[in-house]
């Protein structure tokens, strides 16, 4: 496992639930990510987030790490759930609660 492999892995275990996204959920640079949070905090989820244009390595190793070509990228319990339109469908459907709620 490369470095920053190495980084992205441990980001994403040492939290329950963890958002790759642009910029930073005070500020989302993207409206992706905007969704994201607002999708997160609506439903009331604690969330570590790394914001992937501070730095370019992490944007191109998170890709590759889930096989995943967008941001923003959700994990929770360490596993790749999607982006956000996946978040989106399964907030809509009850899903996404389930799913972080565990």
């Amino acid at each position: 496992m490369s470095d920053v492999q190495a980084r992205i892995d441990k980001m994403v275990k040492d939290h329950d639930v963890f958002l790759f996204m642009k910029g930073t959920p005070d500020m989302p640079q993207c409206g992706f990510s905007m969704r994201a949070v607002t999708i997160l905090n609506h439903l009331g989820v604690d969330f570590g987030s790394f914001n992937v244009l501070s730095d370019m390595e992490v944007r191109q190793g998170i890709k590759e790490y889930a096989n995943w070509p967008t941001i923003p990228q959700l994990y929770v319990r360490g596993e790749f759930l999607g982006g956000s339109d996946i978040m989106l469908e399964m907030f809509q459907n009850g899903e996404l609660e389930s799913e972080i709620k565990g």
